[in-house]
């Protein structure tokens, strides 16, 4: 009988697989998406020396309070642009997206497509 691995495991190890091609600089940081059942959270990183430089998730009150709910697509599109804009306000332009091992459909690609049409260059 073949068991199969839990897409969590999964998941990790191609997020891992990706890490070893995917590095943030300080000129073209990286923007990390992680999903869970009930939020997604999105960070602008600078790997060279660790530092979170925007992060945005579907937790804050702010964001929170413009969603009917924080897992749907509707919620990571809006998730895109927080992001997007918080990024543009500190002189982010240009991004290495960093999708987490998630597939690019639904929430992962809506995100993407807001940030990019909120002025993030990936």
């Amino acid at each position: 009988m073949v068991s199969k691995e839990s897409r969590q495991k999964v998941r990790v190890k191609k997020h891992r697989r990706m890490r070893n091609h995917l590095s943030g600089t300080a000129q073209r940081p990286r923007l990390a998406v992680f999903r869970s059942n009930n939020h997604m959270y999105a960070q602008i990183i600078d790997d060279t020396v660790g530092n979170t430089l925007v992060a945005a998730s579907t937790l804050e009150k702010d964001v929170k309070a413009e969603l009917e709910k924080t897992n749907n697509v509707d919620a990571a599109a809006y998730l895109g642009t927080v992001i997007a804009k918080r990024a543009v306000e500190k002189g982010i332009k240009e991004v290495v997206f960093d999708r987490g091992g998630f597939i690019y459909q639904g929430k992962i690609a809506a995100l993407a497509d807001a940030a990019r049409e909120a002025g993030l260059e990936f």
